[in-house]
């Protein structure tokens, strides 16, 4: 943590990764959206699909642009590395979805915000809430397993 604070290329690095993150976050939020809004399949279903989708995005973006410096190992190894540490990141965003929701739901019904419904509000909050926990997950992870052959 403290590299990412004091190091110039590392503060690059993260202000990248966040650039990256919230085009995962776009790409993940959209895809949840349509598949509860739409399709009405049910939050941790549509959650996990979206995170796949945004996870595929963000691999993409972090090898080519974030760390492009980090080719020592074969795109099929970095990718299965990225996806382990995604799917870690999983297993932190489940349990916040599926016991999250309950308690937004509640609150939002209890303040009515006339513009949108209350379990829209409920998903899009607790899906918030997952992925800065999980983001903070996925850099430091990464960072020093995945893309640890890049310089400092």
């Amino acid at each position: 943590m403290y590299a990412v604070i004091t190091d110039p290329t590392e503060r690059t690095r993260f202000t990248k990764f966040l650039a990256v993150g919230a085009i995962g976050a776009a790409i993940d939020f959209g895809v949840m959206n349509i598949l509860t809004q739409l399709l009405k399949m049910p939050l941790v279903s549509a959650g996990t699909i979206s995170f796949l989708c945004a996870v595929l995005s963000n691999f993409i973006w972090n090898r080519y642009w974030v760390y492009p410096d980090s080719r020592s190992r074969p795109l099929g190894r970095q990718l299965l590395m990225f996806f382990i540490v995604n799917t870690a990141g999983v297993a932190i965003r489940i349990p916040i979805l599926k016991f999250g929701e309950p308690p937004a739901q509640y609150f939002f019904n209890r303040i009515q915000i006339k513009q949108f419904p209350a379990e829209f509000l409920a998903k899009n909050a607790v899906l918030a809430i997952a992925v800065g926990i999980v983001l903070l997950w996925n850099f430091f992870v990464n960072r020093y397993w995945t893309y640890n052959d890049v310089d400092n």
